[in-house]
């Protein structure tokens, strides 16, 4: 029986805990609040608490380095805290990573971290990022901090846009002006980032860097119209005009190279709740 640590049972970890668990798995999570850890105790889930502020607070996290395998996913609160903030809390889990039974880690970053410019040839995990044309320099300072050690197995998910549930694209654009509508998608489905991180984890592939992005990227004008036909929501009020060579692409062909396979490969038929 493979046991899972996740730090941070959010959007994202929470149903990670639950699939794993249903595979098999012994799975322990992480949360910032009591409150949060009661419901998911209460939920099924094996739940403690954990604030890195930045260095660690609460109780019982330490079962979250009793594991072999540990899950990281959080992000960067750009809003609420600096990048030093960050990137002392990646140093403070590296630190007990290291001093710990964990073995193997999966850190989830974003493929924000590519140049916000367009490019002709979609961003490949073999772009050669630089201090100077970087997308988030806070996420790419903790990859390189977080792999910059000899005492665990690592492997890097960059997630595109996270949508499903009530994360629905057309949403935001209801009823707005001059929206723009030509460029292409780079989104990932809630369903497929569960998959992605338990495929990594039941397969044992480490040592790796992928991009995770749905393979099909329809114009977000395609996106909102289909969101608004199927869920009666209002459509945008305007398009912004069109311009050649606007397209920012993600590839994601290595990871399908490994055997991955998408369950919702077209954001066109993205399943939501909303």
């Amino acid at each position: 029986m493979k046991e899972v640590g996740i730090i941070g049972l959010g959007w994202t970890g929470k149903p990670l805990a639950k699939f794993l668990t249903s595979k098999g798995c012994r799975v322990v999570g992480s949360t910032t609040s009591e409150q949060k850890k009661i419901e998911l105790l209460n939920s099924g889930l094996d739940a403690v608490r954990l604030e890195m502020n930045p260095h660690p607070e609460g109780n019982g996290f330490q079962k979250l380095f009793d594991c072999e395998y540990l899950v990281i996913n959080i992000p960067p609160r750009s809003r609420i805290q600096s990048a030093e903030f960050y990137l002392e809390q990646i140093k403070f889990l590296k630190s007990m990573i290291n001093h710990s039974k964990v073995k193997k880690v999966v850190f989830i970053s974003s493929t924000g971290i590519y140049p916000s410019m367009p490019t002709e040839r979609p961003y490949e995990e073999s772009f050669d990022l630089n201090s100077e044309n970087v997308g988030n320099k806070t996420l790419w300072e903790a990859e390189k901090m977080i792999s910059n050690s000899k005492n665990y197995e690592l492997t890097i998910l960059r997630f595109s846009g996270l949508m499903g549930e009530q994360r629905i694209p057309g949403k935001y654009f209801a009823g707005k002006e001059h929206v723009i509508g030509h460029t292409r998608v780079n989104y990932i489905h809630q369903d497929d980032a569960v998959l992605a991180i338990s495929w990594i984890i039941e397969n044992e592939i480490w040592g790796e860097l992928f991009n995770a992005t749905a393979p099909i990227h329809p114009k977000r004008k395609e996106v909102y119209e289909q969101n608004a036909k199927v869920l009666g929501m209002g459509r945008p009020k305007s398009y912004a005009p069109e311009k050649d060579g606007e397209d920012r692409l993600v590839a994601t062909e290595k990871l399908i190279k490994t055997g991955f396979r998408y369950s919702h490969p077209n954001p066109l038929d993205f399943p939501f709740s909303g």
